[in-house]
């Protein structure tokens, strides 16, 4: 997996300080996105266990982990997220990870990686379908809470 970025003091992606990792790989292109330089998965830099390491360290005094890209759950990432998302659990049991994907809940919740993901927005970005809801870019997106037990709740609000 290759990576463009990551914040160490994020306020923007999910709720509280977050640490935010921007992976690379899309297979959605959807129109307007924003982040267009992260579709290629061969852009960025390769995502090393040194680089974990830097990036689970500057968790400590943060809230949580914001997955985003880029598709995190794009079929190539899927490995080294969830590698990444069972570190930080180990290492944080009480923070959260957010993800943001073009998928949709239902085609993802049977993956590995959602035992870890606390909250998932979901769906493709959709440029003329505009949201005031926050975390989201596009109304047609979804905050879906993944609880303890596993059920699900998707806040439409």
């Amino acid at each position: 997996m290759n990576y463009d970025r990551y914040y160490t003091h994020d306020v923007v992606n999910g709720e509280g300080l977050r640490v935010t990792l921007f992976v690379t790989g899309c297979a959605h292109a959807c129109e307007g996105c924003y982040n267009r330089s992260t579709w290629n998965r061969q852009s960025g830099r390769p995502f090393t266990s040194d680089v974990q390491e830097a990036l689970l360290a500057s968790c400590v005094a943060h809230d949580g982990l914001s997955l985003t890209g880029g598709d995190p759950l794009f079929p190539r990432n899927r490995d080294s997220i969830l590698a990444l998302c069972r570190a930080f659990k180990y290492r944080y049991p009480d923070k959260d990870i957010w993800m943001w994907t073009g998928y949709l809940f239902e085609e993802v919740q049977g993956l590995a990686v959602m035992d870890f993901v606390d909250v998932l927005i979901d769906g493709k970005f959709q440029a003329d379908n505009p949201t005031v809801k926050p975390w989201r870019g596009s109304d047609n997106q979804r905050l879906v809470r993944v609880t303890e037990d596993r059920r699900i709740a998707a806040d439409r609000c």
